[in-house]
């Protein structure tokens, strides 16, 4: 399609009809629009805040553009074209005079430009300006430019796969500390030197409230195992596989295995390692040894 052609034909038309507004300019419509924009001036007695001028001509809910609309007709042909969003760009407005209460205002508008194809942030697309002016009778009282840009909305970057992320507390921070920096902490009791995992602040063999660590080996075996087909888990690919490891040091430790499912068995021999998923969170997976 030849849209600066388009343009052209709906350019060359010049100002569509005049479509009268639904209400005479009146003070009740005054006043509600006053009180939204928390304006309390006593100026607007006998005439209209000239900022109203497009209020009078809204089409409400309902409204259907003019067949000979030219924003209508450019929005179409490029909807035609791929250019299916839209924003406002630009918005100026010329008072001529100030409206009074019982004229009857009526609008037209006429194609003034559309510029394109021009690359933008928010895709390619074309810059189409529009010109509206309101009447009272054939004495025009105010114009607008108007301008919006219809574009194609450039294709959306990948996003990595989201993750149910763990929750870190202060029992628990210094063993996501040790992920990210390559390292399996095991907590140890303080006071008799217990291993436990997972970790808590107290020793429930001494009941001790000194808890610290030390960095495991990494390796172990398969002590039990399930395979997760249902339901779906954010950053993980069905099936997969979840495996209970007794660790070299005697605590057991579960985290993905990153084996085919149908190759697991019980006394596998696995070793440790680790998946940065960003900046914040490193998480452990055994992998085969």
């Amino acid at each position: 399609m030849d849209i600066e052609a388009a343009a052209r034909a709906v350019k060359d038309r010049g100002e569509s009809t005049r479509r009268p507004g639904r209400d005479p300019v009146n003070l009740p419509m005054v006043r509600n629009w006053l009180e939204a924009l928390g304006d309390d001036s006593p100026a607007y007695t006998e005439v209209a805040p000239p900022a109203m001028a497009q209020v009078w001509t809204m089409g409400g809910l309902h409204h259907r553009r003019a067949d000979d609309d030219p924003l209508g007709a450019m929005l179409a042909v490029l909807d035609d074209a791929g250019y299916t969003s839209i924003v406002a760009t630009d918005c100026e407005q010329t008072y001529h005079r100030y409206l009074r209460y019982g004229e009857e205002v009526a609008i037209a508008s006429r194609l003034e430009t559309v510029v394109g194809p021009k690359r933008t942030a928010l895709g390619d697309g074309w810059f189409v300006t529009t010109r509206n002016t309101w009447y009272v009778g054939d004495e025009p009282v105010a114009e607008m430019m108007f301008r919006v840009l219809k574009f194609a909305p450039a294709p959306a970057e990948p996003k990595p796969a989201p993750v149910i992320r763990p929750m870190v507390n202060r029992d628990t921070e210094y063993f996501w500390e040790g992920t990210a920096r390559g390292e399996l902490r095991v907590q140890q009791c303080g006071g008799c030197g217990e291993l436990r995992h997972p970790p808590g602040p107290m020793c429930p063999s001494c009941t001790e409230t000194k808890p610290g660590y030390v960095v495991a080996s990494g390796l172990g075996e398969v002590y039990s195992y399930v395979v997760h087909h249902h339901p779906p888990v954010p950053g993980h690919t069905l099936p997969f596989v979840v495996a209970l490891v007794e660790l070299e040091e005697g605590v057991r430790f579960m985290a993905e295995l990153a084996v085919p499912p149908e190759e697991v068995h019980i006394g596998l021999p696995v070793r440790i390692g680790f998946r940065r998923v960003d900046d914040e969170l490193t998480m452990p997976v055994w992998r085969r040894r």
